[in-house]
């Protein structure tokens, strides 16, 4: 069965220079094991498949697989996802809302000037790193303890620990062995840049570490860490994937309440139909 297809790329507006993103656009009667298939050919750090909503809160529903594994909820694909079902015709229950319906529940999403915006998930783990894991970060990353100006739990979900550096040339000079956990690394700017951080994101993988080009999850985290202790100040917009050829470019914003969202252009590369 020929099925509406679409390949996006996120926190970006300028194509191949942010974090594809696979999207089917009707997953309606495929099985999981379907959508597991599909996802380890497409081999993108996620694919998704929208599918009619289970709940009248909801504008949709999603689906997240890896190559290897279904996710509750991810940054970049949540994105990424709206923007493809918006541009194929979605119509959000309310003006300038999306609600999605996922593994992690409902995501609201805010529809900006600049793309959609997600807003943070809590985090389920805060606090001190331990020093002795503190120390295998510092050496996995090829510098010293002394180098590290703060770090602390920034999981909402992966396990992210947070590390920041002095400045955004120390982050980018990085040169990481095999990392013992996910790790998500910021340094700023100098005062008046166009971006206040460069972030770098690292996890373990089959024996080796994996940087990902742009991570959305992280910059929640991040941006909550780094708002509440002082170190940043919202609005933000942080720049990612300059090592590895790309060009992502996050926007971190903060509402009345205090909370975080997390936002980015999204562009289509690709659209069409494929066979399932």
């Amino acid at each position: 069965m020929k099925r509406p297809f679409t390949q996006v790329d996120v926190f970006t507006a300028t194509p191949y220079l942010g974090n594809p993103l696979a999207v089917v656009l009707d997953g309606d009667e495929l099985s999981t094991e379907e959508m597991q298939r599909f996802a380890a050919w497409t081999n993108l750090s996620e694919t998704t498949f929208l599918l009619p909503p289970t709940t009248p809160q909801a504008d949709y529903r999603v689906r997240i697989f890896t190559p290897e594994t279904e996710l509750p909820f991810a940054g970049h694909p949540t994105l990424g996802s709206c923007h493809a079902w918006l541009e194929a015709g979605g119509k959000p229950r309310t003006d300038g809302v999306v609600v999605q319906e996922c593994g992690a529940g409902l995501v609201t999403l805010r529809l900006t000037d600049d793309g959609p915006a997600f807003h943070a998930p809590p985090l389920v783990r805060s606090g001190p790193v331990e020093e002795e894991l503190l120390e295998r970060i510092a050496a996995s990353l090829g510098i010293a303890r002394g180098d590290v100006v703060d770090a602390e739990w920034a999981d909402n979900g992966p396990g992210w620990v947070g590390v920041l550096l002095r400045d955004a040339e120390s982050v980018l000079a990085l040169r990481p062995g095999r990392v013992p956990v996910d790790v998500g690394v910021a340094g700023p700017y100098p005062e008046g840049s166009p971006y206040a951080f460069e972030v770098r994101a690292f996890f373990p993988h089959r024996g080796s570490t994996v940087e990902d080009p742009v991570t959305g999850s992280l910059n929640a985290a991040l941006g909550q860490w780094l708002l509440r202790t002082g170190r940043a100040r919202a609005p933000y917009v942080a720049s990612q994937g300059t090592v590895v050829g790309r060009a992502g470019r996050v926007r971190v914003f903060a509402d009345d309440q205090g909370d975080v969202w997390v936002g980015g252009s999204v562009v289509t590369c690709v659209s069409g139909h494929v066979e399932l």
